[in-house]
């Protein structure tokens, strides 16, 4: 399932958290959780110091993992089991420096020996990951979703839609996440734009997506839509894992 192609307009509910949080050892419980209450696809952030495109709940998730130790190779250590219990996609998150740090060959060899079918990395410059680091993600078979934001030209989106093997993430405004998603006549014609040049690759919502009335305005326009902040303030409950299931059907119900 490594480099699987997510099938378009099937109203895909992704859900974002960050790894070691709350607990350190919690990543591999939470995702097996998220998947039997049917989530169809995975983000799995990794934490890092400086992360300027979060809003306050992520940022604070991923500074309590940082202090409970969390790192990239820990995190790859926890999720070599990774495929016994998720069949789903799995992407992780994250700035490009924890990767650099780490060595985008090794972190790419190491995705591929976990089950991780690609990488969502913000702060990568497409001219970048193609100029260098494209065969070393096809080597692994790794997929790199790249963001598609308000501003975004055609021609930047037609790029990117030849260079994605899974998904392109459209940023619902250029705000951080964690906002509310609010569908004036601009996002609107922003999502219908993209709608209408009926790329070859799904399309996922992210930013401001936090309940069912959010998802559902998002998936009329595209194939799927991410939950990160609203999801991660459940993490922050005493039994997180009690309360996911709930959490999952009030929006796909």
């Amino acid at each position: 399932m490594n480099t699987s192609r997510l099938s378009k307009n099937k109203n895909l509910l992704s859900i974002y958290y960050t790894a070691g949080y709350p607990s350190l050892n919690s990543t591999l419980e939470i995702a097996t959780k998220l998947e039997k209450n049917g989530v169809d696809f995975l983000e799995i952030g990794f934490p890092y110091s400086d992360p300027v495109a979060d809003g306050p709940v992520i940022q604070e998730s991923s500074q309590i993992a940082l202090q409970n130790g969390m790192s990239v190779e820990l995190l790859f250590q926890q999720l070599k089991n990774l495929r016994q219990t998720v069949s789903i996609p799995v992407y992780l998150m994250g700035y490009f420096n924890p990767v650099l740090q780490y060595g985008v060959e090794n972190f790419c060899r190491s995705c591929q020996e976990c089950g991780i079918t690609g990488t969502i990395i913000p702060d990568l410059p497409m001219y970048e990951y193609e100029e260098i680091y494209k065969p070393i993600f096809e080597q692994y078979g790794i997929s790199n979703i790249f963001l598609v934001t308000p501003q975004t030209s055609e021609e930047r989106i037609r790029k990117i839609d030849q260079l994605s093997t899974s998904f392109i993430y459209l940023l619902s405004s250029n705000a951080t996440t964690g906002k509310n998603l609010k569908v004036g006549n601009e996002s609107s014609a922003y999502f219908q734009r993209i709608k209408s040049m009926n790329l070859t690759n799904p399309t996922v919502i992210g930013f401001g997506i936090s309940d069912k009335d959010t998802f559902d305005t998002a998936t009329s326009y595209a194939d799927g839509a991410i939950i990160g902040s609203a999801f991660v303030k459940i993490l922050s409950q005493e039994n997180y894992l009690e309360g996911i299931p709930a959490f999952v059907s009030s929006i796909k119900s």
